[in-house]
Formats: structure tokens, C-alpha cells, sequence
């Protein structure tokens, strides 16, 4: 088993929101939690490998920039969504669940947890028929990290 450099990490993640609200079961802000994913991707603070917004939750397999600590990440994320809602609500839940993958086995063992939670929770019948998930055509992400391979 070869490990990632200590420098460079990928983490599997799980924030919550408040009080476990289904804010996410309002498609408009399903959609401006991915923007606000991609928004933060795109400006290269993370990569994101895989990722879902469910009713009350988001997984996120991804990987901070070289200058950027997974707490830093989760607060572009957790953060830069609360600001764009401007909700007058608390909207997360302190904390989160974090797990750093070390291996090729676990990354894809992550992208499939991700991709069936839906199906799990039967809001779907196949991952690729949630709206709001990384498993649907078209969607942008990153590669699997090289050091996976």
C-alpha cells in the first residue's frame, strides 16, 4: 500500500445542516450548494472527486489545494453557501466527519458510498437519477489523484 505524501491529501467529508433541516430539499439550494462547490473548485482552493447534497447532508471526496487545510476547505464550502443563502437561520451543524483516504481501495470505496447514498435513502432507484449528486452526466470534476495509482 503506497500512502499520499503528507503534503498532498484527499479527505472524504460530511457536514450536517442545523438541527438536521432538510434545506437541501429545496432544489434552488441544492443547486447553490454545487455552485458554490464548483465556485471554490474552479478558483482552485480544493479538487472534488465525488460528492452529494442530500436533504440534510453533503459527502464530499476531495482534495485541498497545497496551501489549504481541510478546515479551510470546509469553510469555503460550508461558509461561502451560508453567505450566498443569506439565511437568517443557522444553517450547519457544528463540525463535521472527516476521514483522510490513503489508498486506491478506499477512494473508490468512497465514490460508491457517495453516489448510493440516495439510492440508500430511496430517493432514487439508480445513483444517476439524483439530481443533486456527482453520479448524473455532465457533471465537472477532478481525477482521481495520482498518487492513487
Amino acid at each position: 500500500m503506497r500512502l499520499a505524501p503528507q503534503e498532498i491529501r484527499t479527505y472524504f467529508t460530511t457536514f450536517s445542516t442545523a438541527n438536521r433541516r432538510s434545506v437541501f430539499q429545496v432544489h434552488a439550494n441544492a443547486k447553490l450548494m454545487i455552485e458554490t462547490l464548483q465556485s471554490y473548485r474552479d478558483k482552485g482552493k480544493f479538487a472534488v472527486h465525488a460528492f452529494v447534497v442530500m436533504p440534510d447532508h453533503v459527502h464530499v471526496l476531495l482534495t485541498p489545494a497545497a496551501d489549504i487545510s481541510l478546515e479551510k476547505a470546509l469553510q469555503f464550502m460550508k461558509g461561502g453557501f451560508s453567505f450566498r443563502l443569506k439565511s437568517k437561520f443557522d444553517v450547519w451543524e457544528r463540525g463535521h466527519f472527516d476521514r483522510r483516504i490513503v489508498d486506491r481501495n478506499a477512494y473508490e470505496a468512497c465514490v460508491r458510498y457517495i453516489h448510493a447514498n440516495p439510492v440508500e435513502q430511496r430517493l432514487v432507484s439508480e445513483p444517476h437519477e439524483y439530481l443533486f449528486s456527482s453520479a448524473r452526466d455532465g457533471v465537472s470534476l477532478d481525477p482521481m489523484p495520482l498518487w492513487f495509482y
